[in-house]
């Protein structure tokens, strides 16, 4: 099983704004240069999506055209302008008006250095990018138009680090707006945090999130074929070390682990989601609560996954892992378990009953084990037992509904070696000490409401899901290595206000 490539058959088109003024020649230098630079970023191999160059825009009426076409096409995941000569502001304003895909402004320039002993005013009139990208920002400030930006020579590798990202965060926000959610039952009873508004999640996000009974998945379950049940677990031996007795006394509790991973993929893929969602508490005539099949949707299928019926979660899974396709390291629920609150080595336990992914990356093989559960009055559950392996600069990202908006929250954190083996802990954990330290951390998260039950991602970083929530127009809210609770507590009072100016309009 693999992930389908999220970036295969998509395209940035790549905007360069200009105008006649300069005449035919000028111009034709435009299309030149504009080509050499696009072939260059293309040639980086660093930016996972093709930019393609479309033609020189000169007019309102091509700038809306483009605009269209752009924002008609599936394929198309974002849009790159640059202007390379003064393209005056008013003729995008048309076009920009009936752009729906993401924008990044890019501020560059085809030379690098200014050649002094040979600098004249064609040369001038030719390359006035500063010059026209500050005209082209003051319209897109004033049509309220958010944007990536990104400013320096487009051979520096930072600015195809950085394209690279947004691009990242573009492709999340494609997965997003086709995303389709199944719910197997509801919520965990009584739990807040995991509700959430539906409707106003596909409005927001574009991903529709919807239930199927448990009895479905019942059904699906005593359809699945001995022999796909039996090409899962062969998979299962190449790539975790198995338990003797799942391989012996208790194979069957391992035939049904696999044949329930069978069966929630083949009626998610029957039904195009790409993120599901289960509850403990809702589980029918199911033999096992679900373990090592969720566990392995973000690795191996590329599925988001969350527990209790938190379908926000399950979302931000699915996005955090098509942001990070072909990245070391991924996406997982995660939820806080326990506090390490030794002197000067604090740090954060995150864990869950099962379902924690190894796609986040493993300090070992992961384990397949069967251990007994004291919720949910199944059958003893078979689950992929590893430590998180150590990861600078990863991130715990929640999805919360405030009434009246949702927030995303965001905490830097490094992940690290935990400080004991913990071998008789049998479910899958992470260590981390969270930015910038967890006394602030934890207060800060509080006061924003943040969830138990976030994603980690390890292969991308705040910037990818800054990139996100831009995109998005959702609130995000940042703890960091800067961060202090007071300014913190200062900085959601802003964006209380703000976000409800926003939600009048």
């Amino acid at each position: 099983m693999v992930m389908e490539n999220p970036f295969e058959g998509k395209e940035i088109w790549f905007a360069v704004g200009s105008q006649d003024l300069y005449g035919e020649e000028a111009l034709r230098q435009v299309a030149q240069q504009s080509a050499e630079m696009v072939d260059y970023l293309n040639q980086t191999g660093t930016i996972p999506v093709r930019l393609v160059l479309k033609p020189t825009l000169k007019s309102s009426d091509g700038v809306k055209q483009f605009m269209v076409e752009a924002s008609a096409n599936p394929a198309v995941i974002g849009v790159i302008a640059w202007c390379h000569t003064f393209s005056p502001a008013k003729m995008w304003i048309r076009g920009l008006e009936v752009l729906t895909k993401p924008l990044l402004q890019l501020n560059t320039q085809h030379h690098k250095e200014i050649p002094w002993s040979t600098i004249d005013m064609d040369f001038m009139n030719l390359n006035q990018a500063a010059h026209g990208d500050r005209e082209f920002g003051y319209i897109l400030s004033r049509l309220g138009i958010e944007r990536k930006i990104v400013v320096g020579h487009y051979t520096d590798p930072e600015v195809a680090e950085r394209i690279a990202t947004w691009a990242r965060a573009c492709a999340g926000w494609d997965a997003s707006n086709n995303m389709k959610v199944m719910r197997w039952g509801d919520n965990m009873r009584n739990v807040a945090v995991t509700e959430g508004d539906k409707t106003e999640a596909e409005r927001v996000f574009g991903a529709s999130i919807n239930t199927w009974a448990v009895n479905e998945l019942v059904a699906a379950y005593e359809a699945v074929k001995d022999e796909q049940v039996k090409d899962l677990i062969e998979d299962y031996k190449t790539k975790y070390d198995i338990a003797p007795e799942l391989l012996d006394a208790r194979y069957d509790s391992l035939f049904i682990a696999a044949k329930e991973e069978a069966a929630m993929v083949n009626m998610m893929r029957e039904n195009g989601c790409t993120a599901g969602v289960d509850n403990f508490e809702d589980l029918g005539a199911l033999p096992q609560l679900p373990g090592v099949g969720p566990q392995r949707f973000p690795s191996e299928y590329g599925f988001g996954f969350s527990a209790e019926g938190d379908w926000k979660t399950a979302v931000l899974v699915r996005i955090g892992a098509v942001m990070g396709f072909g990245l070391e390291g991924g996406a997982s629920l995660m939820e806080d378990y326990s506090y390490h609150f030794a002197e000067g080595n604090e740090k954060i336990m995150g864990s869950h009953m099962l379902e924690v992914s190894p796609s986040i990356g493993t300090m070992a093989k992961p384990r397949l084990e069967i251990h007994p559960l004291g919720i949910g009055g199944k059958a003893d559950p078979v689950r992929l037992v590893f430590t998180g392996a150590p990861k600078k600069d990863a991130v715990v990202v929640s999805l919360s509904d405030v009434r009246e908006r949702f927030r995303l929250l965001m905490n830097v954190v490094d992940v690290v070696e935990p400080d004991g083996a913990l071998p008789v802990l049998p479910c899958a954990r992470a260590l981390w000490k969270p930015e910038p330290s967890l006394k602030v951390s934890a207060e800060c998260w509080l006061r924003a409401g943040g969830s138990h039950h976030t994603c980690m991602t390890t292969s991308v970083g705040r910037e990818a899901w800054e990139d996100f929530a831009r995109i998005a127009g959702v609130e995000l809210a940042t703890i960091d290595a800067n961060t202090t609770a007071a300014q913190f507590e200062k900085d959601l009072q802003v964006a209380e206000i703000y976000h409800r100016l926003q939600n009048q309009h």
